[in-house]
């Protein structure tokens, strides 16, 4: 048994529970939920990114923040991850069963079960693109939504994505841009080293990154960035925190995270372009989000960190202006999902949008951004600058 797996079950099994859910294949498996502080009719339903992120241990913290300030949640385990990983018999959930329209529906069966008709979703990431096909297969059950570093469209927001690094990281007539241009590393290293630390650390850090590099010194720390997205990408990760390697159909066949690279700097499809060849093939998105989500009627809160190079602000205010009832929250300072990074931000953004003030956020970014931060990637980003400070 993992090592993860006892206090993950013990927490499951004091916080929450599980749904019999059937297989396409035949067979069921059974779907873990938990929830948190108090009950409420309309509670609000956390959707973490990935796909492959758990949502038992991970989040237990943000459970804990949301309950502190009188806010009751609801989670579920992800078809093909953690404590939803099997089927009724012990055996990995086959890849083919694991997909963003199943998964949208095992959020409404969990609230099925609990005798909850309508929740504020909160999706942050891909659970962003997950909480929005909640929305067209199960409209009804939306009360409101908070979309944190979104996703909206496969195709489109790549080419957002590109455009927005190499404006910012390679053409800008800048020191730093100067300086991603001047790195000798290869491009993969690159691509992946240049967005994490810009994201986590921020330019500054970035900066001093690269000028220590290029005087031959932080080699050890270069090399230990490069070695952070090994795990995801080959499939281990770690159970019960995120487990990458059930949910490719999702990520590589419907989310296209294996579509070739371009060929230019800073792309974010060189690091996936050594597995996409063993990962399911890309055979399109499962919805046309962008002619769907004008027919959304519930009040959204679109929050976007504006050093997110992953989902940057263009993808984010797109997506606003599509929504007839849509708010663009900018969070100065923050990159990719405050779920992650903020969650004191993510509880009061969630809470704000249930009590009916979502309008009233955008004023307000700079101070729920000023909020003392927990997350437990924010570590990341302190990590790097205290490497960056002291050499090594």
């Amino acid at each position: 048994m993992d090592v993860l797996e006892v206090p993950a079950r013990a927490l499951r099994d004091r916080q929450g529970g599980t749904v019999d859910r059937p297989l396409a294949g035949g067979g069921s498996f059974p779907l873990t939920w938990i929830r948190s502080g108090p009950r409420q009719d309309v509670p609000v339903l956390f959707v973490p990114g990935g796909p492959g992120m758990a949502t038992v241990l991970p989040y237990e913290r943000l459970r804990a923040t949301a309950a502190a300030h009188g806010v009751g949640t609801v989670m579920v385990e992800h078809r093909g991850v953690g404590l939803s990983r099997k089927d009724s018999r012990g055996r990995d959930l086959p890849v083919e069963e694991v997909t963003v329209e199943a998964a949208a529906d095992d959020l409404a069966a969990v609230l099925d079960h609990l005798g909850t008709e309508r929740v504020v979703v909160h999706g942050s990431s891909y659970g962003t693109y997950l909480a929005q096909a909640f929305g067209v297969r199960h409209p009804h059950r939306v009360a409101a939504m908070v979309l944190d570093s979104p996703l909206l469209s496969v195709v489109d927001d790549l080419v957002a994505v590109r455009a927005h690094r190499r404006t910012l990281l390679w053409d800008a007539d800048t020191a730093l841009a100067a300086a991603v241009r001047s790195v000798d590393a290869p491009p993969d290293e690159v691509a992946a080293v240049v967005p994490t630390v810009y994201e986590f650390a921020g330019p500054e850090a970035l900066l001093r990154l690269l000028q220590g590099r290029r005087e031959g010194r932080l080699g050890a720390v270069w090399r230990q960035l490069v070695r952070l997205g090994d795990g995801e990408l080959d499939g281990r990760g770690v159970r019960h925190v995120t487990e990458p390697d059930l949910v490719a159909g999702i990520g590589f066949g419907q989310l296209g995270y294996g579509l070739p690279p371009d060929g230019g700097p800073l792309d974010p499809q060189v690091a996936f372009a050594r597995v996409a060849a063993q990962r399911p093939a890309y055979r399109g998105e499962p919805y046309d989000l962008p002619a769907l989500v004008p027919g959304f009627s519930w009040p959204t809160a679109v929050v976007s960190g504006d050093l997110d190079l992953r989902t940057p602000r263009p993808v984010a205010a797109r997506l606003a202006g599509l929504l007839p009832d849509g708010v663009l929250l900018d969070l100065p300072g923050l990159g990719h999902s405050a779920m992650d990074t903020h969650q004191r931000a993510a509880v009061l953004v969630a809470a704000a949008t249930r009590a009916g003030a979502a309008h009233r956020l955008p004023a307000l970014g700079g101070r729920i951004a000023a909020l003392p931060r927990r997350g437990a990637s924010r570590w990341l980003g302190t990590a790097v600058r205290a490497a960056v400070a002291v050499g090594g």
